[in-house]
């Protein structure tokens, strides 16, 4: 009788210390489940599906040189896994059941079935929190809340972790030569082909942040012209690194990092929290993943129905270069930089008024990294509806973001390549001057800044007050 180790968003070896608990009691088998009809329920974008896929298949063959098989089982949905998972532990002998925790309400709604199952088979359970430091529940207000403003969880988190200098635990196999068999339900379609999924690779990805873009991550992460983001978040989001992973790597070269909050090496574990931050909110919060606004009061707001608007939006029409460029990027290739996350989800919100349900859907039906919490985190914090969202009075100015964090138009003439030749003054908004040269095939803009923006004004002030 031996565990069975359950793999999820975690598709990691050496830093998995559910993988590693059940190796050290002798696990011989492992398990993941595809759902393809579950994974477009939840928007999956077919770039991510991709990667998953192919991380895998690459897991498989790691796993075989290590003596463990790992078993790849199709089923439609979330519903289908708990006999699934009871007949592959009665078929291969396995007692116990080793897994990470999600915390999404669809995952811990199939986990909390599994785990009945498994009682009734006496099978036992072993949950732990492998994607997070903090579990959620564990950083609280005094009266034992979950915290509304992300400021005073940090705070709280780093009084919990600043001393702790984090380790991972030794590997327990030694490696062999397996055997490893590609499934054919894990054929992908190759989208994502310019990802690497192999440790080597990764390794090299992760010393070269660190070495390199750490730094200067504080001054470069909001120029995206300038490679100056880590590259890791379709990897963090499923799991192929791990948060504790990258902590310990950090503490490796920079020991007091954590002590740190006011540096600039610090800007990057702050992104970190900020992920603790809304997995924490999805389980204090379950609505979250219900589509429903954090903030009530805004419940009736009126979006507007501006179909029109939305597809010029997604295509990357709206006559705004900062943010048809982005989208552009997006649609090119399945990752968008995180300021112009930020930039491009004002637009929708503030200038064009529509949903921001309508938004966060399309990106994680195109991200590489979409995650649910962070991606409404970041949706409900541009629409103002969210938990320490940006009040509803700062709307984003696309013309003067462009001007301050693409300031050459570099960023701006890669994916708009019809504006190439806009001298640079005028690439921001670039409808004057195509208005007296002539020539330049560009859209006009779909909305008027300063209308849009008094618009929204009127429209958010009824509600907030």
């Amino acid at each position: 009788m031996t565990p069975l180790f359950w793999f999820r968003r975690d598709l990691r070896l050496f830093s998995n210390e559910a993988l590693i608990a059940a190796l050290e009691q002798g696990a011989e088998h492992a398990v993941f489940f595809v759902t393809e009809q579950q994974w477009q329920a939840h928007d999956m974008a077919p770039i991510q599906r991709d990667l998953l896929l192919r991380r895998v298949d690459y897991l498989g063959q790691q796993l075989s040189d290590y003596g463990v098989q790992l078993h790849v089982l199709a089923v439609p949905t979330f519903a289908e896994v708990p006999s699934a998972l009871m007949g592959l532990c009665n078929k291969l002998g396995c007692n116990s059941v080793y897994v990470n925790r999600e915390y999404e309400v669809n995952e811990r709604a199939r986990d909390k079935a599994c785990v009945e199952v498994a009682a009734q088979a006496k099978v036992a359970f072993h949950l732990f929190d492998g994607d997070v430091i903090a579990p959620p529940g564990t950083v609280t207000t005094q009266n034992n809340e979950m915290f509304k403003v992300f400021t005073p969880f940090k705070r709280q988190w780093l009084r919990q972790y600043e001393c702790t200098q984090f380790s991972l635990p030794p590997w327990p196999r030694a490696k062999t030569q397996g055997q490893w068999q590609r499934p054919e339900c894990l054929t992908g379609d190759g989208s994502s082909h310019k990802w690497p999924v192999d440790d080597e690779a990764l390794g090299g990805v992760v010393e070269r942040f660190i070495a390199e873009k750490l730094p200067h991550y504080g001054e470069d992460r909001d120029f995206p012209a300038i490679k100056g983001t880590s590259g890791l978040s379709p990897y963090l989001a499923l799991g192929i690194v791990g948060i504790k992973q990258m902590l310990v790597q950090l503490q490796s070269r920079h020991p007091d990092i954590l002590q740190s909050a006011k540096s600039n090496l610090f800007s990057w574990v702050n992104e970190l929290i900020w992920r603790e931050f809304y997995r924490h909110l999805l389980v204090a919060f379950p609505q979250l993943c219900k589509h429903k606004n954090f903030n009530t009061k805004y419940d009736a707001l009126q979006w507007q129905d501006d179909d029109a608007g939305f597809k010029a939006w997604c295509e990357g029409r709206t006559g705004y270069p900062l943010v048809d460029a982005a989208m552009r990027q997006l649609l090119r290739t399945g990752w968008m930089h995180n300021r112009l996350r930020m930039v491009v989800a004002s637009f929708l919100t503030k200038h064009l008024l529509v949903d921001w349900r309508r938004g966060e859907a399309f990106f994680m039906r195109h991200l590489i990294d979409g995650d649910l919490a962070s991606n409404n985190g970041g949706w409900q914090w541009a629409a103002s509806t969210g938990c320490d969202a940006q009040p509803y009075f700062r709307i984003f100015n696309p013309i003067t973001q462009s001007k301050r964090f693409d300031p050459d138009g570099e960023f701006i003439r890669n994916y708009l390549p019809e504006l190439e030749k806009v001298p640079t003054k005028e690439i921001h908004f670039p409808h004057q001057y195509m208005a007296k040269v002539g020539g330049i095939d560009y859209w006009p803009a779909i909305v008027d800044h300063q209308s849009a923006r008094a618009r929204a004004l009127a429209r958010f002030k009824v509600e907030h007050e």
